[in-house]
């Protein structure tokens, strides 16, 4: 049976194709973007490629299957995927200990761990990534995108330099004059020309390694199926499998805020597997989303649909099988001038201007800039993330934890002294672990009521200091009534109050 080719995608994304191809102008946008990412691709593909220890062609096959697939299965349309330093860098030892078939074995075990992760809900929890991280992740993009340009900026020949600024000038100048070719596209035909034309001695993409003269072919890589090739493959699988989806997930928000247009996150993080498994059953070394090209694409370029991500696929395959001797002379300093400028606009320069640093909150700016310094230093976005969301965390809750406050008053009842308790705000972990010490045990009467009308009871440490609280009174021969507990906090205690163990 025959399937539609957009068969998979939804009713606006089906009329935005449609609207495309209907559309000289928007889809020589989306060919031209795709041209111009492909352009930009192969010589990155090429490097990825030796950072994994493997033969340039695996780079470039899998940019060509990660690009052509997602392009149907993700969630993201006009978001770039390919091969990428971070995979390449946490499978790369699988290489070196035991070669391409386990490292081949590796990317496909990655992709079946990222449709279950997706499945299973996974990207659900971007929604606990706060602001602050997500600009520190932009930040971080930007900075890493400029430094890894730099090795083709430092021990080269001089006219590397002026090409790369004539390249930079095109980029920002042409769009004064006109938009209608993407001027990331005409610098690097210009610099290519004059490179040739003037026979100039730099670095070209051919000097990065040998593109490939054939088309990629089904590859089963070579690994018994035995419970110890799992324990092999299973730590590099899982850690490219959760950096991926992580990139990919933060590149497609960033792309949402970028278009203004909102994306099917679980679909991108499923299709991100898929797109693994079959780059990986072609020979690819796998990847997942990359934000320079992204950029590129949608910044750069002004692409939306997902046109440019297939064409960009289809582009690197032509380009690097039929075209090579064309692209192997392209100068390095035309896709080094691309790339700084993708830097410099990926980079959030809103976010450090004083007036801003002033405005925001000192915990937001401490949680963007230890983003920034974690993905920087470890040149590992995951990483970055992380230690990031912890920090928010562990800043919040501190915050929060000031917010409960405790009001003691003494009062008579019928002759009888009671000393009552207000309790206001969020009772959790951190809270909790204050509210044992705001009470005066040996001072009070012997009635003591502790009122929870305004506050809530949100995990079993708060139980635990409430039980220790009671105790506490009773070895003073006293007794404690707590009132004002709402109906989720109320049957929270009758489950777990005096069951806890330890108290203080």
């Amino acid at each position: 049976m025959h399937t539609p080719p957009m068969a998979g995608l939804s009713p606006e994304e089906r009329q935005s194709v449609w609207r495309t191809l209907k559309s000289p102008r928007l889809l020589k946008t989306e060919v031209l973007a795709g041209l111009v990412v492909a352009l930009a691709l192969i010589p990155e593909a090429i490097a990825f490629s030796l950072i994994a220890g493997v033969d340039p062609r695996i780079g470039l096959f899998a940019s060509f299957t990660m690009a052509v697939s997602i392009a149907f299965l993700g969630g993201r349309p006009a978001m770039i995927s390919a091969a990428t330093a971070a995979t390449a860098l946490i499978i790369a030892p699988l290489v070196k200990s035991h070669g391409v078939d386990y490292f081949i074995a590796a990317v496909i075990l990655a992709g079946i761990f990222q449709v279950i992760l997706g499945i299973l809900g996974v990207a659900k929890l971007m929604r606990f990534i706060p602001r602050s991280v997500m600009v520190g992740f932009v930040n971080a993009l930007g900075i890493l995108i400029f430094t890894s340009q730099l090795p083709e900026l430092i021990d080269v020949p001089w006219l590397v330099y002026p090409l790369t600024i004539a390249g930079l000038l095109v980029i920002y100048l042409l769009p004064r004059l006109t938009k209608t070719v993407p001027a990331p596209l005409v610098s690097i035909v210009l610099l290519t020309a004059a490179a040739i034309v003037f026979a100039l001695n730099v670095p070209t993409v051919g000097d990065k390694g040998e593109l490939p003269q054939s088309l990629p072919s089904l590859f089963i890589p070579n690994v018994p199926l035995t419970f110890e090739t799992l324990q092999i493959l299973f730590p590099f699988a899982l850690g490219m499998a959760i950096v991926g989806l992580l990139e990919s997930l933060m590149t497609a928000k960033l792309v949402d805020d970028v278009t203004d247009t909102h994306s099917d996150k679980p679909r991108e993080s499923w299709g991100q597997g898929a797109a693994n498994i079959i780059t990986g059953f072609f020979g690819g070394m796998g990847g997942c989303a990359m934000v320079g090209q992204t950029m590129i694409n949608v910044k750069a370029s002004g692409a939306r649909t997902r046109i440019s991500t297939f064409l960009a696929g289809v582009f690197v395959l032509i380009l690097a099988v039929a075209l090579g001797d064309i692209v192997a002379q392209i100068p390095m300093a035309a896709l080094v001038a691309v790339m700084i400028f993708v830097s410099v606009a990926t980079f959030d320069w809103h976010s450090i201007k004083p007036s801003t640093l002033r405005m925001m909150p000192k915990s937001e700016t401490i949680v963007m800039l230890v983003t920034v310094i974690f993905t920087v230093a470890t040149h590992n976005l995951a990483v970055g993330v992380g230690v990031g969301v912890l920090a928010a965390m562990v800043l919040f809750a501190s915050r929060v934890a000031h917010l409960v406050t405790v009001t003691r008053t003494v009062e008579e009842h019928f002759g009888e002294q009671i000393a009552k308790y207000e309790v206001n705000g969020e009772l959790f972990f951190a809270s909790s672990n204050d509210l044992y010490t705001q009470f005066s045990y040996a001072e009070d009467p012997g009635h003591i009521v502790i009122d929870m009308y305004n506050s809530h009871l949100w995990d079993a440490s708060t139980i635990a200091a409430l039980d220790s609280i009671t105790e506490k009174y009773a070895k003073y021969g006293k007794t404690v009534e707590i009132e004002g507990l709402n109906t989720a906090s109320l049957k929270m205690r009758e489950r777990l109050g005096g069951k806890l163990g330890g108290g203080h």
